[in-house]
């Protein structure tokens, strides 16, 4: 079993109250849990994050390192500019 480490925690009134709402309503059997499991989601959530930051700069150094002629930008901005403006057309004219 881990070893349990006992904190003490200063929440807003609005937070502490879904705490314990959470408790009375049976989704949590303590507000030791409903804390725990926030950690949790929040530690996925930071690890997440740290994925795909990781993920970026891979790519970014990959296409920094690219040396490639890439594409001529003129041709995509037209293309987008028309698709755009079609967009902002009114219906059926």
């Amino acid at each position: 079993m881990p070893t349990i480490e006992k904190l003490s925690i200063a929440l807003p009134t609005e937070m502490a109250a879904i705490v314990r709402q959470a408790v009375e309503a049976g989704e949590y059997s303590s507000q030791s849990e409903v804390v725990r499991d926030a950690l949790r989601e929040w530690t996925h959530k930071r690890n997440l994050r740290s994925q795909g930051i990781a993920e970026l700069r891979k790519l970014w150094l990959e296409a920094v390192a690219d040396n490639s002629a890439g594409l001529d930008p003129e041709p995509v901005f037209d293309a987008l500019e028309g698709k755009y403006q079609a967009m902002s057309e009114p219906k059926g004219h």
